[in-house]
């Protein structure tokens, strides 16, 4: 007997063991159902509730075999698309591919509904059209329907289906096999792969069982036994990350909410540090920073007073990252160092590595670029000596940025595909994005307009993909400069009206002082003079408000060069001045020599 032969009987005896186990918890209800089949004729409604698909295709294979269904043709129907709407016209398809046995009765069996359903949302299309519809399934599908359906799903359905579930004619509730709720843990409480490196659809897939496992310890209309709290309290946290990292904050902060009363009632004052450290990164991802700030700094403080100075350093990383948001690149250092310090003290490798890169990432937005890169390769050095090789792809990331910034285009092209190369290497598709647009850059500063447009459109697909909206705009912004750069300048603007439009909704104001000045310098290549000092203005006010100087130097250098070819020689010195001013104080000669030569070539 060949290998492939043994393991399908394997497959095959241990499908027949969990069958039986299936079978004999749901002896009852099973019954139930059997006699529901046998005398339901024409249009009847069955909703049978069974919270893992795993059991779902018990049941089927439970009704094919049963004795008592010798007359009846099951007919299993598989709807798994998020978009179905409307589900009549698929069953009608569905049907017309199916030959009728002879002398028996047909049964349809309906799966997958629960992804058409959904969660959240008010009156999803699916149960709109449900509802709309009820009366037109008695002439068109004369057949008894079950629905097999998680609990979560059937609720809704009766919430929002409310005329289609008034014709129901039974329920029922189906236990779950012990060995099916472990599977089910397995994969994402105690799964080894954290969410935010899963891909959007493994992803999904793991918050529905999730959301089946919720269900398990607390089902609708039913209270959650003490025993059952601290299980149902960890969903609620592992749910609340994974809608974080779908970028759906304020879902993700429903289920924490439920989560804090948890932790509150337990007194289980770790797990509450825990939580608000998630409750955070939720309102830092909707970018509500000091909101943010608030429920770090709750966490910070329970830490320290349980002596946890591994959860202490969590709370002032978070912090620090928090106000790098910001831009309080002063107070975001301080936090990074008491990080540092903890991480040395408990010989933190890890953290000392992370620590040392947000280090870096302060220097370098402060334009202190000898800094950074040292940081950089401290980190660096780190996550080589501990074979950290996957974590090494965000450190090369970082100094090719560094390199970009000073213009060291080939190193920085070289860092980028060794961290391109690594996050392939471990299929972190999200995380290449970011490179992508980093080599974007560097193309684009090279001149290589069609190569960065490539790389930024390769960036773009994926964060689209990940529905990453905000990161999105800085895509926009330069797939924008790069029409500017090849004279397409209806398409710049486009491009950066775009990145202004999401900057706005996610109240970056920061960030949308970048984009006012690109829609400057397009207005101004397009001779729409007053436009383009409006934009620059617009910039310009934003750059002081956050103390950027070396960004004003460059807003005020369009301002000089906007007088000038006006003829307003008097405004371009001004203006002219100011920038090189700021130029010579961050020692940036490439920039003031270009304006010193425009300043040089005014009359008198």
């Amino acid at each position: 007997m060949n290998s492939s032969k043994k393991h399908w009987q394997k497959l095959q005896h241990d499908f027949n063991a969990e069958l039986g186990q299936f079978v004999a918890l749901n002896q009852d209800i099973l019954a139930e159902l059997l006699t529901f089949i046998d005398f339901s004729e024409k249009f009847t409604l069955g909703f049978i509730e069974i919270n893992f698909p795993p059991d779902g295709e018990l049941l089927v294979e439970a009704l094919k075999t049963n004795s008592q269904c010798e007359e009846i043709q099951f007919v299993i129907l598989k709807f798994a698309d998020p978009n179905l709407r409307f589900l009549r016209d698929a069953i009608i398809q569905g049907l017309a591919n199916i030959e009728k046995e002879a002398n028996k009765k047909l049964v349809l069996i309906i799966q997958g509904l629960e992804k058409s359903i959904g969660v959240f949302g008010e009156y999803p299309p699916f149960l709109q059209d449900l509802n709309f519809v009820r009366d037109a399934y008695k002439k068109t599908v004369p057949y008894p329907i079950l629905f097999i359906l998680p609990d979560y799903a059937i609720n809704r359905l009766a919430k929002f289906a409310p005329d289609f579930w008034a014709w129901r004619s039974g329920v029922f509730r189906f236990k779950t096999l012990e060995k099916t709720r472990e599977n089910a843990i397995t994969q994402t409480l105690e799964s080894n792969i954290e969410i935010d490196r899963i891909e959007p659809q493994e992803k999904q897939e793991r918050i529905e069982i999730l959301q089946s496992l919720l269900m398990e310890y607390k089902p609708t209309r039913e209270q959650t036994n003490d025993g059952n709290l601290r299980r149902y309290s960890n969903i609620l946290l592992e749910l609340g990350t994974a809608y974080i990292s779908q970028h759906q904050p304020k879902t993700a902060r429903e289920y924490l909410a439920e989560a804090l009363q948890i932790a509150d009632k337990l007194a289980d004052v770790n797990f509450k540090r825990q939580v608000l450290n998630k409750i955070g990164d939720a309102f830092a991802e909707e970018r509500k920073f000091e909101k943010a700030i608030d429920y770090y700094q709750q966490s910070l403080n329970i830490a320290q007073e349980l002596n946890n100075r591994d959860g202490e350093s969590h709370a002032l990383l978070k912090l620090g990252n928090t106000y790098l948001n910001l831009r309080q690149f002063s107070e975001a250092k301080k936090y990074y160092q008491q990080c540092l310090e903890i991480a040395h003290e408990l010989d933190d490798h890890d953290h000392q590595a992370s620590t040392y890169q947000k280090l870096g990432i302060v220097s370098q937005e402060m334009r202190e670029y000898v800094q950074a890169r040292d940081f950089y390769q401290e980190a660096l050095a780190i996550k080589i000596n501990f074979g950290d090789r996957f974590s090494q792809a965000s450190t090369y990331h970082q100094l090719g940025i560094v390199a970009q910034e000073v213009r060291e285009y080939a190193q920085a092209r070289d860092f980028s595909q060794q961290a391109l190369a690594i996050y392939i290497e471990f299929g972190d598709r999200y995380s290449q994005a970011g490179t992508y647009h980093n080599l974007g850059i560097v193309a684009h500063e090279m001149g290589e307009y069609a190569q960065a447009r490539n790389f930024y459109q390769q960036a773009l697909a994926i964060r689209i993909e990940f529905g990453d909206r905000y990161e999105q705009a800085k895509v926009y912004h330069n797939l924008g400069m790069v029409a500017q750069g090849m004279r397409e300048y209806a398409q710049a603007r486009d491009f950066s009206q775009q990145a202004l439009a999401i900057y706005i909704e996610f109240g970056d104001r920061y960030s949308q002082a970048s984009t006012y000045h690109q829609l400057g310098y397009v207005a101004q290549e397009m001779r729409e003079y007053a436009q383009a000092r409006d934009f620059y203005q617009q910039a310009l006010a934003i750059f002081i408000e956050f103390g950027d100087r070396y960004s004003q130097a460059l807003t005020y250098h369009c301002l000089g060069t906007l007088a000038k070819v006006q003829e307003d020689h008097t405004e371009a010195r001004v203006n002219l001045q100011k920038a090189l001013e700021i130029y010579d104080e961050y020692k940036e000669e490439y920039w003031g020599n270009i304006a010193r030569e425009i300043l040089e070539g005014l009359p008198e």
